[in-house]
């Protein structure tokens, strides 16, 4: 009894139809298809009745399931057409879509004939578009807003909330975000291994950690750590990793010894742009980057990037460095493929390695869980080596709702799998 919100029945061809355009077999195509890197393995789908299909699989891959249930994974509505798609989107959730203002709002509303009986509770949803955190924190504070968006707050924030509206319920969770340094490595001077790593040598990730998130963030690599993470590296291997020995000091002067060899120093210094995303999420920790490559002879300018020419840019690597912010999937193939795959779809500084390549084949097939997990450790520990991607820290995230707010869902390592909001009801 699932329906599109157009009242048209959902079936195995869409199924089929969905997968189609995500591995390019399909006339149409999308504009951007940033997760076909998930789905190399995926040979066919097929459709065995009105609500039946098959999907056939290259290779082994026990985590395939985990993948099909990720956010980014939705069945798309093939009888619509896409330009009427971006206008007004449409899909078989407990919520229709109302209307977008730029800058203004979302509107969502209840969808009468949701495939779970009784769901959704709310009549609909207002998603008010604030462009100031602090702005929308007052917003929250006089009452004008049921909760904040969900993660966002940062530590500081946070604790205003809390002093502000004592009976506010707020959890700050840890989170799949990580902040990472990208480099360019198609550029000169960036295509060389050694001045890669002397910037990753500078990196002080507590120091991030301490200014960014008071203490509140953590170390990780490619993979979120424990304990919200599944597959993150343990600390005492993570610190034996390149650019990851808790003795910045140490780091630092090997750092500076590169960069003396490459020809720079006191008197000569490097001189670079330093590109990020034009809010406080990218631009705080941004600034902190700059200050540290002044450690090793590099001078950094900030070039702040309007986010809608953002995400264009870093895809056709319009940049030289820059800092950034990823989600980590909660499986390995999810963030290894994307990220870390030569040719990968989120691939942004076109790091490339068949070695890396063939462990994230080994891995994506290995069924036991232990021996997998030492696959991606592997896979960690060669990153870090190339210096593929450093990863700086990942941050906490707040979010605050008002007490007659309730099974309101909090995700604690993947973000973007828990904003169904069926079952979230109102107590007044």
């Amino acid at each position: 009894g699932v329906k599109w919100h157009d009242g048209k029945p959902f079936t195995a061809q869409d199924v089929k139809c969905t997968w189609d355009l995500v591995a390019g077999k399909s006339q149409e195509k999308f504009r951007v298809n940033p997760r076909k890197s998930w789905y190399r393995n995926l040979d066919e789908v097929r459709v065995d009745g009105e609500y039946k299909v098959t999907f056939r699989l290259k290779s082994p891959q026990p985590a395939f399931l985990t993948t099909l249930a990720g956010g980014f994974s939705p069945v798309y509505p093939c009888h619509v057409p896409p330009a009427q798609m971006r206008q007004h989107p449409i899909g078989t959730g407990p919520f229709k879509f109302v209307e977008f203002k730029p800058n203004e709002s979302i509107k969502v509303t209840k969808n009468p004939d949701y495939w779970k009986t009784g769901r959704p509770y709310l009549d609909g949803i207002e998603y008010t578009i604030v462009r100031n955190l602090s702005t929308a924190n007052l917003a929250f504070e006089a009452g004008k807003l049921d909760m904040t968006f969900p993660y966002s707050l940062t530590v500081g924030l946070f604790r205003d909330v809390q002093s502000q509206v004592p009976q506010a319920i707020c959890e700050m969770s840890p989170g799949s975000i990580n902040r990472n340094l990208l480099v360019n490595r198609d550029k000169p001077p960036f295509d060389n291994a050694d001045l890669r790593r002397a910037m990753a040598l500078s990196l002080d990730r507590q120091a991030f950690i301490d200014t960014i998130t008071e203490g509140k963030g953590e170390i990780g690599g490619a993979m979120q750590p424990a304990p919200a993470g599944v597959w993150g590296m343990p600390p005492e291997l993570l610190q034996k990793l390149a650019g990851y020995d808790p003795d910045v000091a140490k780091n630092r002067a090997e750092a500076r010894r590169i960069m003396e060899k490459l020809g720079y120093g006191p008197d000569k210094r490097m001189s670079i742009k330093v590109s990020t995303r034009d809010i406080p999420f990218f631009r705080d920790p941004a600034v902190i980057l700059i200050d540290q490559l002044k450690q090793v002879y590099i001078d950094g300018e900030l070039e702040t990037i309007d986010t809608t020419s953002w995400f264009p840019r870093v895809m056709r690597h319009d940049y030289t460095v820059a800092l950034n912010l990823s989600g980590s999937g909660p499986d390995p193939d999810q963030n290894l493929y994307l990220q870390y795959g030569c040719g990968g779809d989120l691939n942004y500084n076109g790091y490339c390695s068949p070695e890396v390549d063939k462990l994230i084949d080994q891995q994506s097939s290995e069924a036991d869980t232990e021996r997998r997990k030492r696959l991606v450790w592997e896979i960690e520990r060669k990153l870090a080596e190339d210096g593929a991607r450093p990863i700086i820290f990942y941050s906490r995230g707040g979010t605050c709702w008002q007490p007659y707010v309730k099974e309101l869902p909090i995700m604690v390592n993947s973000i973007f799998n828990g904003a169904r909001m069926e079952d979230v009801w109102l107590d007044r």
